[in-house]
């Protein structure tokens, strides 16, 4: 067993390869970046070492600098993660150039894997089922039109080195192909540092099934069942699961098979994933092999009883695999959600920003797991992804386990930057995902390009603004309404969107009895101001919110549901149309950056015309590209900021006419 090893990465798979090394009894080396001088995983690990400034190519890609770390801290071995360095066959080889041990696979079946055109090729010849496609790269736009007016759309313009959904573009048609080669390329090149393409037919609503392989330096390979990860958004997985539902046990032989005579065609020995993309007839096609660990790997570990990461330090060390196929068995149900810094109203943006406010819900074993790499005052940069956290829950059935999501996630807060908590939970009661009926499409077709907050109303909407009346009693008059304190009766107005709920809060023995819309709610609470959790209990009832508070704005949220609720004085209410009224729409003629990130280029100059839907600039963010369209014609009157200027959201990029 190695006795000291080296992450080579951040964040929250990190904190996790640390968790396993330290209760092997393996001393753990960090490194971090400028920007990651203060974060979690440099004070979880026994030493850190700085790698270099914040861009990822001057830090977390820099090999050099990293085998000289290693060297330099005597590790024995280094544990890749996922992402930066892991799939890269020059990190490996550097490695065991140094004498230095690599927890992954062996440098050759990195590369032959690694590599999307090359895999296809080897995974064909394997006797894998391999989608349609063009199994060469691609010199240019106008080559990938011919090739895709060939195999029909749409099509799928895919990165080589491609992976997390980065370089990679669905085309219906012939001009969306050529924008689709540019962008991809370009994501490709400022991503993995390696710009080659390919085109494959893209199979309409697929189900993205992936298997899981373990193999050792011995000749060993089992697989480990499936993961079904269709639940997607721009190609990057939202949620997923173990086992599928629609895997049957002849579906699963058949996978299982394939995957294991792949990973024994490139003498794969360590944790690995073949991802199929499968029809809905049940066909399926090989799509890549991910030569690492992927990071839905802890609900592979929820089924099977397995730490992965364990295994794959042991077969690293030599070890032979402990288990053979017919000890595997897969028992319960696993359920992961990825939860990001990222804004679901504003098109799933990414966010970036401080971490004012995470408390995360208490960790049950064997039932509830948080993976995550942050602490309450972290940052969280926008040069790296945008994964705060993992919540992974466990039942004996499904349905269970997708209950429990439902109830931990309205047991995260998180303040100070955007996240898709709502979104999630909403996404938990949606009856396609309950069912099981999902594709990739799903958060497409039921949601669209922006998520808009659900309303309530009825006793919902009654019981949040009796929270919001009584929590801004104890809030602002300090007497403590919440717990029935109150000397006199205090009567208020809330105003909820266009509506107004007039509210009177009682005094009565231990609780507050909150007077509205012909009801009398009885309300019992110990929550303080500040708190970011509101448990107490509504005519008996025990009642569990997520609230915050800004001036006089109350925010109580429960199951993706956010309630703005304005606490007024009767009095205030009357006169609000004249009080600190502003209008925050953006002024006409102006186009304002929705995101923080980086303006990559201009697509209009000075003086330009341009008509609704066209492009005008492109923004990058979390190393993906996005494309600004016009809303309506125009004339460019004045771009207003420089191409490869770092921006803030709704900076004022360009103005027109």
């Amino acid at each position: 067993m190695f006795r000291k090893i080296l992450i080579a990465n951040r964040g929250e798979i990190s904190c996790r390869i640390m968790r396993t090394a330290k209760r092997l009894g393996i001393g753990t080396v960090a490194i971090y970046s400028d920007a990651d001088r203060d974060a979690a995983h440099v004070q979880m690990a026994d030493e850190a070492y700085r790698v270099g400034p914040p861009p990822a190519a001057q830090s977390y890609l820099d090999i050099g600098r990293i085998v000289e770390i290693c060297r330099g801290a005597g590790v024995d071995a280094v544990h890749p993660g996922y992402g930066f360095l892991s799939e890269r066959r020059a990190f490996a080889e550097a490695l065991r150039d140094a004498g230095v041990g690599f927890i992954g696979p062996n440098p050759e079946a990195i590369d032959a894997m690694g590599d999307k055109i090359t895999s296809k090729r080897v995974a064909a010849a394997a006797g894998v089922s391999v989608v349609p496609g063009y199994l060469g790269t691609i010199a240019s736009a106008e080559e990938a039109v011919r090739i895709a007016d060939e195999i029909g759309y749409p099509v799928m313009v895919k990165a080589s080195a491609g992976g997390g959904g980065k370089g990679m573009r669905i085309a219906h048609s012939a001009g969306e192909v050529a924008e689709s080669v540019e962008r991809s390329r370009s994501e490709a090149a400022a991503s993995f540092g390696d710009d080659r393409l390919f085109i494959e037919k893209y199979i309409v609503e697929p189900r993205h099934i992936e298997i899981q392989v373990l193999g050792d330096k011995h000749g060993n390979v089992i697989h480990l069942g499936e993961r079904e990860c269709s639940v997607q958004r721009r190609n990057q997985k939202v949620l997923e699961e173990s086992p599928s539902l629609f895997v049957n046990a002849e579906m699963r032989e058949a996978m299982g098979s394939q995957a294991v005579a792949l990973a024994r065609a490139v003498g794969y020995d360590s944790a690995g994933t073949v991802e199929f993309v499968v029809g809905q007839d049940r066909s399926f096609y090989f799509l890549e092999m991910n030569t690492r660990l992927q990071v839905e790997h802890p609900v592979t570990e929820f089924v099977t009883g397995l730490d992965l990461v364990e295994e794959m330090i042991r077969v690293a060390s030599g070890e032979p695999l402990r288990h053979r196929q017919e000890d595997i068995r897969l028992t319960g149900w696993a359920v992961e959600s990825r939860i990001c810094a990222e804004s679901p109203e504003r098109g799933f943006l990414p966010s970036a920003g401080r971490l004012d406010v995470y408390q995360a819900p208490k960790e049950e074993r064997g039932r509830l797991r948080i993976d995550d790499g942050v602490r309450e005052g972290d940052n969280i940069p926008a040069l790296y992804d945008p994964l705060i956290a993992k919540l992974v829950t466990y039942a004996d059935t499904r349905n269970e386990a997708i209950d429990l999501q439902a109830s931990a996630l309205d047991h995260f807060a998180i303040e100070g930057v955007a996240t898709n908590i709502d979104f999630l939970s909403d996404l938990h009661l949606n009856q396609k995902w309950r069912r099981g009926e999902q594709s990739t499409a799903l958060i497409a077709d039921e949601y669209g390009a922006c998520f808009e907050q659900s309303s309530c109303g009825g006793d919902e909407l009654r019981y949040r603004a009796a929270v919001a009346a009584t929590a801004h009693v104890a809030a602002f008059y300090g007497q403590g309404g919440a717990n029935g304190r109150l000397a006199n009766p205090i009567r208020l107005s809330l105003l909820y969107g266009d509506s107004r709920i007039d509210v009177a809060v009682l005094p009565e023995n231990d609780s507050a009895v909150v007077e509205l819309e012909g009801r009398r709610l009885s309300v019992a609470t110990d929550w303080h101001p500040g708190e970011p959790f509101w448990r107490g209990s509504i005519d008996g009832s025990d009642e569990h919110f997520k609230i915050s508070a800004t001036g006089t704005l109350f925010e109580v949220v429960r199951r993706g549901v956010r309630t703005s609720l304005q606490v007024l004085t009767p009095r205030q209410a009357d006169l609000i149309d004249r009080l600190n009224r502003t209008d925050n729409a953006p002024p006409t003629g102006e186009l304002l950056s929705p995101m923080l990130g980086v303006l990559v280029r201009w697509v209009v100059a000075e003086g330009d015309r341009f008509a609704a839907g066209e492009p005008l600039c492109v923004l990058e963010a979390m190393k993906m590209e996005m494309v600004l369209r016009a809303e309506r014609d125009g004339v460019v009157s004045q771009l207003a900021v420089a191409p490869g200027t770092s921006i803030q959201a709704d900076t004022v990029l360009m103005r027109f006419a």
